[in-house]
């Protein structure tokens, strides 16, 4: 095989894929310098978009070729290896089975990414996993989101944060992931997904994603593969303690029943508080992390496609885009779960506590976009004791924001944020007096700070908040501690001199973005286990995922570990 990279189409808005692939049939042809009757086949490995030379956009690609006379062909480039290079197909391989019997399935705690992908691979390798989840499935927790963005009815064990899919089935379906991958577990998580009705582009695309709606039909999917290879699902079914005899995990009590189980894998996802202070109790083995939090920053999406595409934006879909900056204090201020043609999502999963996200649907025609703009705090910044500091501070924001939005997601405009911050930066005696005007301002609507004042509303009048659930204008600036509010503005200020508008005081921040991560780690070993024997921490809520795909990809790491160590079940019968 052939590997050919860096081939750029220009974009026109009238491609069919027909036509691409006619025309990179050709490009690599003249490229290897032979006939193109010689192309026996060509895959696409990799789609992206060069926007650098506006408004001229490229795609570029990266394509993998069957040729004639392979070997001859690459003689020509020998010691010239660049775009053009030999590679290898190795496709992704399950571990060989371990020889400790079990005694009963194993039991999977979470149907989040990494419970679903570790209950898929388990399953197909004839383990017969039975998976808990304390949620409802996909469709009917859809009714209830529904419902609690409509009616404000909270349930708590069925939200944007709890029930089949997890957190990730309600966000932009992104399956981006930094972590490295030797083994082709990131392909196979896609291969898998695709399988299961996602587009065949995510194979190939720099920034693949699904969106929720089509999510949720593939987490259907998945489920009934996972029936219909042996395993088991239980819904509306809280784990809520370990079964444990001389340092190993024996089963698992459920909905106040004991259930048999000598491997239990703990995939439980980044919001299940109540599970991991369950946990402690019960000695696991667990620590304070970094996480980050901060507020979602809404902008017209037609302005940041003109931003990131120029004129020729009304071809292509929404465009995401990745920001950083580094502040005077030594603070990153990054963008996190970019949301083209997205809304914000009220994404609360206890009474009492606003938290929320971002979410977009396939096709990304919101009106707006928005990402989450957060500042990584570590267990020095927000205090406490023990391996639950980092829950207390999540819940303490949580708390300020429903009671400053009294129930609906406060909003406010980043002008009025702005001057509130800058206030308090001044004495306390002129923070005071400003913060009052500041609060004026966010009561109307209005914003008062100096800049680009007023340009969104000019330029884009029916620019309002896009947001999934009940929402008001309210002091955002009063959530955050001010180490972070102030890290917040000079970031946004910074990043607005290289994306001019995005600083726009116009653009809206609501909050509280608390739940990009966990913020505990559930210590595990080379074998995937915790100290207590038969427990493998997984995924998100593990503290070893940071994403669909990094969850995924964790789900099917453990399974390998699980695997390796144990026989599949033999004649156990299910319970």
């Amino acid at each position: 095989m052939i590997r050919i990279s860096q081939i750029k189409i220009p974009v026109t808005g009238k491609e069919t894929d027909t036509q691409v692939q006619r025309q990179l049939a050709e490009r690599a042809a003249k490229l290897l310098r032979t006939d193109q009757s010689a192309v026996l086949s060509l895959t696409i490995v990799r789609r992206s978009i060069d926007a650098r030379k506006k408004p001229d956009l490229y795609y570029v690609y990266t394509v993998d070729v069957k040729v004639e006379n392979e070997a001859q062909l690459l003689k020509r480039f020998r010691g010239k290896e660049g775009q053009i290079r030999a590679v290898k197909e190795k496709p992704y391989q399950f571990v060989q089975p371990g020889e400790k019997q079990l005694t009963a399935p194993p039991i999977i705690i979470g149907m989040g990414p990494a419970g679903l992908f570790c209950g898929y691979m388990l399953a197909k390798a004839g383990y017969r996993p039975i998976l808990l989840e304390r949620g409802k499935e996909v469709h009917k927790r859809l009714a209830d989101i529904e419902r609690f963005w409509r009616e404000g009815v909270l349930d708590p064990a069925s939200n944007v944060q709890f029930g089949e899919g997890g957190a990730g089935t309600f966000s932009d379906g992104k399956l981006t992931t930094t972590v490295k991958d030797f083994c082709g577990r990131q392909r196979e998580v896609l291969r898998i997904f695709v399988e299961a009705g996602a587009p065949e582009a995510i194979l190939y695309d720099a920034k693949p994603h699904i969106g929720t709606d089509v999510l949720v039909k593939v987490v259907e999917n998945l489920r009934k593969r996972i029936l219909a290879m042996g395993g088991e699902i239980r819904f509306e079914t809280q784990a809520e303690a370990l079964l444990l005899k001389d340092g190993c995990v024996v089963g698992v009590t459920a909905n106040g029943q004991p259930l048999s189980g000598s491997a239990v894998v703990l995939a439980i996802g980044h919001s299940a508080r109540d599970t991991v202070q369950t946990l402690l109790s019960q000695q696991v083995p667990m620590e304070a992390k970094a996480f980050a939090v901060g507020l979602r920053m809404e902008h017209p999406k037609e302005m940041i496609d003109l931003l990131q595409y120029g004129e020729q934006a009304a071809f292509l879909s929404a465009a995401p885009y990745r920001v950083t900056a580094k502040t005077s204090s030594g603070r990153g201020v990054y963008s996190f779960c970019m949301c083209p043609g997205g809304y914000v999502v009220n994404a609360s999963s206890e009474p009492g506590r606003t938290a929320i996200n971002g979410m977009s649907y396939s096709g990304r025609d919101g009106k707006n976009s928005n990402s989450a703009m957060i500042v990584t705090v570590t267990p020095e910044d927000f205090g406490g004791e023990g391996p639950l500091a980092g829950i207390a501070f999540q819940r303490m924001l949580e708390e300020k924001a429903y009671e400053i939005g009294k129930g609906a997601v406060p909003v406010e405009r980043y002008g009025a944020f702005r001057t509130a911050i800058r206030a308090r930066m001044q004495d306390s005696a002129a923070a005071e007096m400003q913060t009052g005007g500041a609060e004026n301002a966010w009561m109307s609507g209005a914003q008062t700070a100096g800049g680009m004042e007023g340009s969104l509303r000019k330029r884009y009048p029916a620019f309002a908040p896009a947001i999934k659930g009940a929402w008001c204008f309210a002091p955002v600036h009063d959530i955050l501690p001010d180490t972070l509010n102030q890290a917040l503005v000079e970031g946004i200020d910074l990043i607005g001199q290289t994306m001019p508008g995005f600083d726009d005081g116009d653009a809206f921040l609501s909050g509280v973005e608390s739940r990009t991560s966990s913020p505990v780690r559930i210590l595990r070993d080379e074998t995937g286990q915790s100290a207590i024997r038969g427990l493998y921490p997984c995924g998100e809520g593990a503290g070893y995922a940071g994403g669909i795909t990094s969850a995924a990809m964790d789900g099917i790491l453990i399974a390998e570990k699980l695997a390796s160590t144990y026989h599949p079940v033999v004649n156990c019968g299910k319970q």
